[in-house]
């Protein structure tokens, strides 16, 4: 039994796809498929039903990825500790944040990052943070940037800042003549029963704002019309941008856009905590740390935006 081979197994897993995993894999669907039929037959136990809609976990194949990714966390870990021994000499760390705050973040702090560990590599993991919170708690990230509350995660996470929640639109768009002044950034201000008339954008029940969103409308006492619920929350503030509605979006995560507008939920705003997590582990490694820092400072020295 090889590491990587356990590596396609999770990946079957988690894609529910032979197609998509050979994607992400970088290999090809009929060398991953051959591989999964051998594989079966060396175990002697089916691991995966094949259905119409993908794969699915037998009752064996469940207990054997719970296994397998067992394994990979801890080589992954053990892993760590030993480049440590090596003083940040080289390393892998898996980060998981969402692509709407990863946009504007990731880049210029990859740079930095980069040019202080270079032979340190860092994984990227794309997932809104309630996604995210699944693959903090099975170990499959080292650490995450997310949005709080979540559900699961009931150990200590280490708060970045408040990131505010905003309304965003187009300049043009006819709301404009329902917000209400302010003297501090983003300098206006909605009452959402004045804006119930209007159509919304809002991302689905899965990720933080999509529920922090439908919160504020059940206790403003309002009833919205949205003909898009389900998509993600950087689609929905693009849309929203180009004056297809109102969407939702964090203070974080406001570009230069010239024709946007963005106004705080009511006069004093409403807010979410932007933290770092990490897996419940009593050793974490001196990189992932190092990269936790970065994201501090970076956050610190970027005026918390």
């Amino acid at each position: 039994m090889h590491l990587k081979e356990l590596q396609y197994v999770v990946m079957l897993a988690d894609e529910g796809s032979i197609s998509r995993a050979a994607e992400r894999l970088y290999m090809a669907q009929s060398s991953l498929s051959q591989f999964l039929q051998q594989y079966e037959a060396d175990l002697g136990v089916a691991l995966f039903l094949r259905t119409s809609k993908g794969l699915s976990p037998t009752a064996a194949g469940t207990l054997f990825i719970e296994n397998a990714r067992s394994i990979l966390y801890h080589y992954r870990l053990v892993r760590n500790e030993m480049y440590d021994m090596e003083h940040l000499q080289k390393g892998r760390i898996i980060l998981g944040i969402s692509s709407f705050r990863g946009s504007y973040l990731l880049p210029p702090l990859l740079k930095r990052f980069y040019d202080t560990y270079p032979n340190i590599r860092v994984d990227i993991v794309e997932a809104n943070s309630m996604a995210l919170e699944e693959k903090i708690l099975e170990g499959l990230v080292d650490v995450a940037l997310v949005a709080l509350p979540l559900k699961k995660l009931n150990h200590k996470v280490g708060i970045l800042k408040s990131d505010e929640i905003l309304i965003v639109t187009n300049k043009q768009h006819p709301v404009t003549s329902y917000l209400h002044k302010k003297d501090t950034y983003p300098f206006w201000w909605a009452d959402l029963k004045e804006l119930e008339q209007f159509e919304y954008i809002l991302s689905d029940y899965d990720t933080i704002l999509g529920i922090k969103s439908r919160q504020e409308f059940n206790r403003a006492g309002v009833k919205v019309y949205a003909r898009n619920t389900t998509i993600t929350a950087a689609m929905a503030a693009a849309m929203a941008r180009e004056g297809l509605g109102l969407a939702f979006t964090y203070r974080s995560c406001v570009g230069e856009y010239n024709e946007a507008i963005h106004a705080s939920i009511g006069e004093n705003g409403i807010y979410a905590d932007l933290a770092l997590a990490y897996p419940h582990a009593e050793y974490r490694p001196k990189a992932v740390l190092a990269l936790g820092e970065m994201i501090y400072d970076f956050q610190k020295r970027s005026g918390g935006r």
